[in-house]
């Protein structure tokens, strides 16, 4: 039998701690209950022994030896600014003021990071990390802006300055970058040895060493180099440089001592031999009386540990730095050494510090590093780093990605081993996958990309649910580019492509659009009041409709939506202006090869003639579709002039067509055209040719064509030419005018000037100022425009005299509705007639009709008693219109505005019918006084009056009466209908059979309800005062009375059905039902029959019911009764193999569980130890407190 020992908590405790060797007794497990257990050394295989430290120093044993060390191009430089070379002294200001201004400025300069910290001693440390060159500079930059500027000379022979230069001064800039300072060194031609160099003292030092060192060289006299290692100097040098300025002084030697910040150690000495020779014995001296109680160490550390060992933001060594100031701790860039440097004992205990934290990190800290092609970096990355973030946080690990710049492959993970593992294995299982994916590119237009990314990318996020393995990208707005990019895996990415391209395809239907020119008066009728007509066209045609703003000159509306809908709202917006006004629409068959030269450069063509002819609509069909035929709409008139011009222009363009263009100042325009196109006719019907003026939306509006016939073209030209050469001949002209008509032409910011200029190619006129009383007005221009604006000014003085003011008396409260919205109708008039009209003050309180008139002068009539100072017949001043003007234009304005006046008319209609014209929330009304322009009154419901009043202008009144009557029909005849579909029947139908005639979730009865158009009613259960046989079915009496005898049926094959009981095995139930139902109900549709399970708890659970026809039911009980006999065969099988499974009743006891049991372990042989205790914090120290987690604003991350 051989001997092992148990691991028990307590055995294992003592060995841990060391107590005395006591013998421990072995408890013998007996061989033949258990096989024998593993040894100690089987279970834990112990760690390979470490190598001697010379060695492990040379090359570290295990693992660690395989390990490639990598140079990184990144360095990182540590300065220190003291505090009295510091700028910016503020202690309360520091992080932030003008000192982290100008980091940030420095770093966005020199591309390089910047640290800065405080030390005990108030100065500055800055740590600085980034390319080679980059720190160099901002270096430079940090001790410039940072550090205070000190200045200091250094002389050496002029001969020398040369060498300090160097070629193309390559030696001086570089020696300046070093040192951080600013080094001026004097002319050839000036006497003067002296260098200059400015910067910081330490720089300054640097600069200064350097200079001496290359002037050293060159000298002729003898120099000795001397090796003393770096952390001896300062003791050589003494408290500020004293000792060595002595050395120098006693021996007349130079001595240069590298600066501190420069990583030399050798000691220059230049001078006669023996005094040179005496300088180095005395510091060789000094070095050998430090070198016994100074010491400089190294530890062995990877490269790689090297930040975790330093710490975040140096925390680490922090700790020991400020244990031991006097130490200094240096790691090397791609080195695995850590040098240390300082006093013997605190080197030591430094050392031993920094080897426990390695050794520490080496046990618990592992590295890998994969190839991954560079392209799947930023896959892998993911947006926001969102990907890459989730495996630091789920692992625990530190992965650094190249940047995309170094196209490396190489990706490095460091942290705890096992999570290294699990880190590796994701992102190689990720780049793998990414391998293994597809992309493709779609072609969208760019102008469906907004559409389908969708409001707040909405849209895109539902398509990125549905396939979340695919990558979506969709090209930058700015590239104008079509291709949108999808990434994933093929199949998911051959859906996701179908569904875009369906997706695609739908917006293209969707997005068919159409243009429909109608005439701007008739917007606001196609608009409706509030919206509504627009709105129910939008809604029932499932299309988007833009009309143009109220101020926009343009007449088109534009549908946009499916073909065939658009279609449909475009006929209906046409029929809503053919209603409204005589609208002529003819079609006129031009060949289609002549559309595209009849429409013109951005239909400047076709506008012409559409202008011209009082703005009808000119539609030809769309390109590519074949069709000869051009629609012409607008007044029947308007309508036969652009036939026969558009006919005429076709007929040129198929002879023979000749175009030239002519320049002319745009201000010219106006002239040229003349007043209603006089001028340009007369030029048009001399010669033939048509002349095409700028629009104000054309670009170029200097650009004048002229086509036709090559002679009729060449005639026009040159009458046009002849007509903007005089323009161009500029003359002063003047003339007399009474000064007392002057306002009239400067009053409204000189609009009557404007309005003269405008007309006549931009003539200036110049009237003179008020108070001289002079009567001279000048004109400047071209000779014949200052011509016609001399008449043009005559003609509106001779107005002016024979002007006459008349009254026109009209109700004040017709005056709104004469006006028209915003006194459109009032702007009309005085502009078609050349008059002047200005409405009364609207009177606030008018007067009861009772009362006496108030006259002009505010003196109340009542004042005499008789009342003779008061004309009852006379008008109110708030009633009378003022009108001046010629006296004929005058009177033809007031005829005008007396046909505006709003007349009121009656209309019988029954009371019945009143709330139906009104409508829903007046919505009917509202149509109805949208659509014919007038007001209607119907009268209030206490009333129940007949009489419903419109009023409006005479033009209307007609027409909305008419509609109003057969608006009248339309319900009289909806009033009959709904009578006759109000015809009521009732069914006598026995409660039980009222389920089958309701059908499955009511689908028998619902087919009965939409075949018959009849509204059927079952008696509710609950009202014991319903008779509960009652089936009321309502509707035309035709269909309800088809609907009853459709009941009567179902009724009548139900009273031939029979009910039969059979008993069925209740084990059997749940094989004959099926999943979910799915077998019974196979089974009653075959057969055509109802069969019913008991309820558990049942009296009888073996009584199962079929119901339906006789022959039918026995069929259904025959095969029912066939699919017991064979699953029952079945279930006693189970049950008999169920007996023999079931475990013997008479079990042996477990013995307890002895735990995890070795051989030979080391506590075994030792007296008195016992187990570890896995509770016990000294068995198993914590590594330090537990950090709490960080709560997030918006809760954990996910």
């Amino acid at each position: 039998m051989s001997s092992v020992a148990v691991l028990t908590q307590e055995s294992f405790a003592e060995h841990r701690s060391g107590l005395a060797q006591q013998q421990v007794k072995v408890t013998a497990l007996n061989s033949e209950e258990e096989n024998d257990p593993p040894t100690y050394k089987e279970a834990f295989p112990p760690l390979p022994e470490k190598a001697p430290c010379l060695e492990a120093a040379q090359e570290p044993a295990g693992p660690w030896s395989k390990i490639r060390p990598i140079k990184a191009s990144v360095i990182t430089q540590v300065f220190h600014v003291p505090l009295e070379e510091r700028k910016y002294k503020d202690m309360n200001q520091f992080g932030e003021g003008e000192q982290a201004k100008i980091c940030l400025d420095i770093m966005q300069k020199t591309g390089a990071h910047l640290e800065l910290s405080l030390a005990k001693d108030q100065g500055l440390s800055i740590m600085v990390s980034g390319k080679l060159e980059a720190v160099m500079k901002a270096r430079k930059e940090i001790v410039a802006r940072l550090q205070t500027q000190a200045s200091a000379t250094v002389a050496i022979p002029k001969e020398h300055h040369r060498f300090v230069i160097g070629k193309n001064g390559e030696k001086l800039q570089d020696l300046e970058l070093k040192t951080a300072t600013k080094i001026q060194i004097p002319r050839p031609d000036d006497p003067s040895n002296q260098i200059k160099i400015t910067g910081t003292k330490e720089g300054i030092e640097k600069a200064r060493h350097e200079i001496l060192l290359i002037s050293a060289e060159q000298d002729k006299r003898a120099v000795e180099r001397l090796d003393v290692e770096k952390v001896y100097h300062p003791f050589i040098a003494g408290p500020y440089n004293k000792l060595v300025s002595e050395l120098m002084q006693d021996t007349g030697t130079r001595i240069n001592i590298p600066p501190p910040s420069v990583n030399k150690t050798e000691i220059v000495f230049t001078g006669e031999k023996e005094q040179l020779a005496q300088a180095v014995a005395r510091v060789k001296k000094i070095y050998e009386e430090k070198a016994n109680s100074f010491t400089v160490s190294s530890v062995s550390a990877p490269s790689w540990l090297h930040r975790f060992i330093i710490g975040k933001k140096g925390q680490n060594l922090a700790k020991i730095t400020q244990q031991m100031p006097k130490v200094h701790i240096e790691f090397t860039e791609g080195e695995d050494k850590i040098t240390l440097e300082g006093p013997t004992e605190d080197v030591n205990v430094a050392q031993e510090q920094i080897e426990v934290m390695v050794k520490d990190l080496i046990n618990r800290m592992d590295y890998v590093e994969i190839n991954v092609d560079h392209k799947f970096h930023r896959h892998l990355i993911g947006k926001n780093g969102a990907n890459i973030n989730r495996i630091k946080d789920l692992y625990k690990v530190s992965v650094r990605i190249p940047p995309d710049n170094e196209k490396s492959n190489l990706i490095r993970i460091e942290g705890d081993p096992q999570g290294v593992q699990q880190a590796k294995k994701e992102l190689l299982e990720l780049a793998s996958r990414m391998e293994n994916e597809r992309t493709k590119d779609l072609i969208i237009e760019q102008k469906f990309h907004r559409t389908i990314i969708g409001q707040k990318g909405e849209r895109i996020r539902e398509i990125r649910e549905k396939f979340p393995e695919v990558i979506i990208n969709f090209p930058d707005p700015a590239h104008k580019s079509d291709i949108v990019q999808l990434r994933g895996p093929k199949n998911e990415v051959e859906k996701c492509t179908k569904y875009m391209q369906k997706m695609v395809a739908d917006l293209v239907e969707n997005s068919f659009s159409i243009s429909v020119p109608i005439f701007k008066q008739f917007h606001k009728n196609i608009i409706g009041k509030g919206g509504a007509n627009i709105k129910k066209i939008r809604e029932e045609s499932n299309t988007k409709i833009d009309l143009p703003a109220e101020n926009s000159n343009s007449e088109t509306i534009v549908i946009t939506g499916k073909r065939a809908n658009c279609e449909a709202a475009r006929h209906r917006i046409l029929a809503i202006q053919k209603e409204l006004a005589n609208i002529t629409e003819v079609e006129v068959s031009i060949p289609s090869k002549l559309h595209n030269s009849l429409i013109g450069t951005k239909g400047r063509f076709i506008r012409s003639i559409m202008e011209e002819c009082g703005g009808v609509h000119i539609h030809f069909p769309t390109e590519g579709s074949g069709s000869d035929t051009v629609t012409i709409r607008g007044p029947a008139q308007d309508v036969e002039k652009a036939k026969k011009q558009l006919l005429h222009l076709a007929e040129e363009k198929q002879t023979k067509s000749y175009t030239v263009d002519l320049r002319a100042k745009p201000e010219y325009h106006k002239f040229l055209i003349g007043k209603g196109g006089g001028n340009i006719r007369k030029v048009r019907d001399s010669t033939g040719a048509r002349i095409i003026f700028p629009t104000s939306e054309d670009k170029d509006q200097e650009l004048i064509t002229i086509m036709g016939t090559e002679e009729a073209v060449k005639e026009a030209q040159k009458e046009l030419e002849a007509l903007i050469k005089n323009l161009d001949n500029v003359v002063e002209d003047s003339m007399v005018v009474d000064p007392k008509h002057h306002r009239h032409f400067v009053i409204r910011r000189g609009q009557v000037l404007r309005e003269i200029a405008d007309e006549y190619g931009g003539v200036m006129v110049s009237f003179p100022r008020s108070g001289t009383q002079s009567d001279k007005v000048t004109l400047k221009g071209a000779k014949d425009c200052v011509e016609a604006a001399k008449k043009r000014i005559q003609e509106i003085i001779e107005d002016l005299e024979a002007q006459v003011t008349i009254e026109c008396t009209i109700p004040q409260k017709f005056h709104r509705s004469i006006m028209g919205p915003k006194g459109s109708r009032i702007q009309q008039i005085t502009r078609d007639y050349g008059v002047q009209i200005k409405f009364p003050d609207r009177e606030e309180n008018p007067a009861p009709a009772a009362e006496p008139a108030v006259q002009e002068n505010g003196e109340e009539g009542g004042e005499g008693k008789d009342g003779k100072d008061a004309d009852p017949s006379s008008p109110k001043k708030c009633d009378v219109i003022i009108i001046s003007g010629r006296r004929e234009k005058c009177e033809a304005a007031k005829e005008a505005l007396q046909a505006l006046v709003p007349v009121t008319i009656e209309v019988e209609v029954p009371f019945d019918l009143h709330r139906y014209i009104i409508g829903q929330k007046g919505s009917g009304i509202r149509k109805m006084m949208d659509e014919f322009e007038v007001n209607i009154q119907v009268p209030a419901p206490e009333l129940q009056s007949d009489i419903i009043t419109i009023t409006g202008l005479a033009t209307n009144l007609d027409r909305a009466k008419a509609g109003l009557l057969e608006r009248v029909k339309e319900l009289q005849a909806e009033q009959e209908d709904r009578a006759l579909r109000s015809f009521k029947l009732t069914v006598t139908v026995d409660p039980k059979y009222h389920p089958k005639i309701i059908g499955r979730k009511g689908a028998v009865i619902t087919q009965i309800r939409t075949e018959h158009e009849v509204n059927i009613q079952f008696p509710d259960k609950d009202d014991e005062s319903q008779a509960q046989d009652q089936i009321t079915i309502t509707g035309y009496e035709k269909n309800a009375e088809a609907a009853r005898d459709a009941i009567m049926k179902i009724v009548g094959e139900l009273e031939q059905m029979v009910s039969e009981d059979v008993t069925l095995d209740h084990r059997v139930h749940a094989r004959i039902i099926g999943a979910r139902g799915k077998a019974i109900r196979k089974i009653m549709d075959e057969f055509k029959v109802d069969i019913r399970f008991p309820q558990s708890g049942a009296p009888d659970p073996n009584c199962v019911t079929v119901t339906g026809l006789p022959e039918n039911v026995e069929e259904a009980i025959d095969h029912i009764l066939n699919l017991e006999e064979e699953y029952l065969a079945d279930v006693v099988d189970n049950e008999a193999m169920q007996v023999y499974m079931k475990p013997s009743s008479h079990e042996e006891s477990k013995a307890p569980s002895k735990g995890f049991v070795v051989r030979d372990a080391p506590w075994a042989t030792v007296n008195n130890e016992k187990a570890p205790d896995m509770s016990s914090s000294e068995d198993f120290p914590s590594f330090g407190a537990q950090v709490a987690p960080k709560t997030l604003p918006w809760g954990p991350k996910r």
